[in-house]
């Protein structure tokens, strides 16, 4: 309703992950460059943490829009799975046929395929994503997986991206083993003051409306503090901001705007961020696969 209002071009703070609006911060850009590294190291187990909604789907779908070809991906979603379901999911997401029969069976087609691929110079990735949730015995059968190598690397690098109660969740005593494998870990933090002004500034920018003064500074400030630098949230307070503005017929979005803004959002009026404990998540993994989709047609 508001994008002619204010001279946009489109919507601005869609939740929908656009490779347009891409913008990494610091903490983004650093843990983008650990999965690089780690990748291109051979490393065997890269641990990627934050809150919820800080990011990590958009730094996932940044590094499978970088891998060079020689890397092909498999990424896993659903944590509801036996540990049989697991290495059949894997073998199937990678493109290999899964045989019918015990899970050591579908081990040995799982071990052959890595084998044919390492032959013909390819590098496969397991992404686990939303991989806290996860039971112990699951993230132990990933630890295994890990164990299917030559005699010179790896031939399945494995990613666990999580929210920070993986952190927690990897420390059990059943999971030290694991643990101890991880060469590799990254978190990604909120977005200070400064960040969360460059990112709206940039959504803005993208969707035309670069070079005018949309928002005063109460505004950026109040949004900050409301979202506490969490980039969905942001964009939840942005849209509903900007609403708050047009109606109002005014060419900026004042501090009122966002305090409207986070009470419309919010069952109690309170932060909005408390949200982020109701969105459903679903988003998050299908954008992921459009990514690995994107990937996986320009590997094969």
């Amino acid at each position: 309703m508001y994008e002619s209002w204010f001279d946009l071009k489109e919507k601005p703070f869609s939740l929908t992950p656009d490779p347009e609006f891409l913008f990494l911060s610091e903490s983004h850009q650093r843990a983008l460059d650990h999965l690089l590294y780690g990748l291109e190291s051979g490393e065997g187990f890269i641990v990627v943490t934050g809150d919820i909604g800080v990011g990590k789907t958009t730094v996932c779908r940044t590094l499978l829009s970088r891998l060079p070809d020689r890397f092909v991906t498999s990424l896993i979603v659903n944590p509801l799975l036996t540990e049989k379901e697991l290495v059949r999911a894997v073998l199937e997401d990678f493109g290999g046929e899964s045989p019918p029969g015990t899970k050591k069976d579908i081990l040995d087609a799982l071990n052959r395929f890595l084998l044919a691929e390492a032959e013909k110079g390819r590098r496969p990735v397991l992404i686990v994503d939303e991989a806290q949730n996860l039971p112990p015995s699951l993230l132990e059968q990933v630890r295994l997986l890990s164990n299917l190598e030559t005699e010179k690397r790896k031939l399945l690098q494995i990613v666990l991206l999580g929210q920070n109660e993986l952190k927690q969740k990897l420390s059990l005593p059943a999971l030290r083993q694991l643990n101890q494998r991880i060469t590799v870990r990254a978190g990604i933090r909120p977005l200070e003051l400064k960040e969360t002004i460059r990112y709206i500034d940039h959504r803005l920018g993208v969707a035309g409306g670069g070079g005018r003064a949309l928002l005063s500074r109460g505004a950026f400030g109040a949004i900050h503090k409301r979202a506490g630098g969490v980039p969905r949230v942001i964009n939840m307070l942005c849209d509903r901001a900007f609403l708050s503005a047009y109606l109002r017929n005014s060419p900026m979005v004042e501090r009122m705007d966002v305090r409207r803004a986070s009470q419309s959002l919010s069952d109690n009026g309170g932060p909005a961020r408390k949200l982020l404990r109701w969105v459903p998540w679903v988003a998050a993994p299908l954008a992921i696969l459009g990514g690995l989709l994107a990937a996986y047609g320009r590997v094969f």
